[in-house]
């Protein structure tokens, strides 16, 4: 797990240029390959000092750190994938094809339900896709555990996440228009060909990129021709019950758009409540803020201008 995320870090920080040059859905703020960049490194970094446990409590490490330090929508799916994938390894100390199996299936499951309006042929639907083909591939293998199963497993889950990247520039009008693949489902599929490489000793499948529209290294920069993006992202944590969380998600589905709920951990505090990370995109800052400081106090606030002309974010503003 540790020289998974280690080699997703370094990929990502090679691919991110392009990723922004494609990032334009659901803001062109050409910024998804600096998120998940920054984000699948805080996770990395997370795990750099820490004791050798098991892999469920590894990458539950690993996902909180990420949660915590989330950046955009890519980020913070990111971040639900990854503590989503951390629940059935549990007390595991090695992966295995039905574990890799039950982890994607889960990921996919609470990565669409943190999203107020999860929509298809986006990084969601490259991660239902690679949880499928792996479920498909553990299904016919009988409950095999063995390495060769789980480098099988791996192989079906990463060519399902290629087919469903593929399939995003014909699931998006403003993809298709655009003649592009969606950003964040590309950074998804070099994540999971990161854990493929580790686990089976091999090298990245570059092939993977051929032909994916938009990502030459000699096409232009979409992002930055599309029309100025208004308003801005707020991300932050706070503490809260299942029924006031759902309560501040209707009331930021009212207030704004792209709105992303997942609890941190699974652990609530003596008062019942758990830390959410939240994210939203809003007209002006103020607004989102009123609304989460009404019920309860945020740490740990981002606020990122949606522009990808802007000068500025402000980051940990309270």
């Amino acid at each position: 797990m540790r020289r998974w995320l280690a080699m997703a870090e370094q990929t990502l920080a090679n691919h991110s240029d392009r990723l922004n040059a494609i990032n334009i859905y659901p803001v062109a703020d050409a910024d998804t390959g600096t998120n998940l960049y920054l984000t699948v490194r805080s996770a990395s970094q997370a795990l750099a000092d820490m004791e050798p446990c098991d892999v469920g409590a590894t990458l539950a490490a690993a996902a909180r750190a990420a949660m915590e330090q989330a950046r955009g929508n890519s980020g913070t799916l990111f971040s639900v994938f990854l503590s989503a994938m951390a629940e059935p390894l549990a007390g595991q100390s090695r992966l295995s094809a039905p574990l890799l199996a039950a982890s994607l299936q889960r990921a996919q499951l609470r990565a669409w339900s943190a999203l107020s309006e999860p929509v298809p042929g986006t990084m969601l639907s490259v991660l239902e896709a690679a949880a499928r083909g792996a479920s498909i591939m553990e299904g016919s293998l009988n409950g095999d555990d063995s390495n060769q199963a789980l480098a099988q497993t791996l192989d079906a889950a990463v060519q399902a996440a290629y087919d469903a990247v593929v399939l995003t520039e014909s699931q998006l009008g403003v993809l298709a228009d655009a003649h592009v693949v969606d950003a964040g489902g590309v950074g998804l599929l070099l994540i999971l060909d990161c854990l493929r490489s580790v686990v089976l000793g091999e090298p990245l499948q570059e092939q993977l990129l051929d032909g994916l529209s938009g990502y030459k290294v000699q096409d232009p920069n979409i992002a930055l021709t599309m029309p100025e993006q208004d308003g801005v992202e707020v991300m932050c944590t706070i503490n809260l019950t299942p029924l006031a969380a759902a309560g501040l998600r209707m009331q930021l589905d009212e207030l704004g758009d792209s709105v992303i709920m997942s609890a941190v951990t699974e652990t609530a505090d003596d008062t019942g409540a758990y830390p959410w990370r939240v994210h939203v995109h809003v007209p002006s800052p103020t607004i989102a803020l009123d609304a989460i400081q009404a019920v309860g106090d945020p740490s740990n606030v981002s606020i990122s201008a949606l522009s990808p002309t802007a000068a500025n974010d402000a980051h940990d503003l309270l």
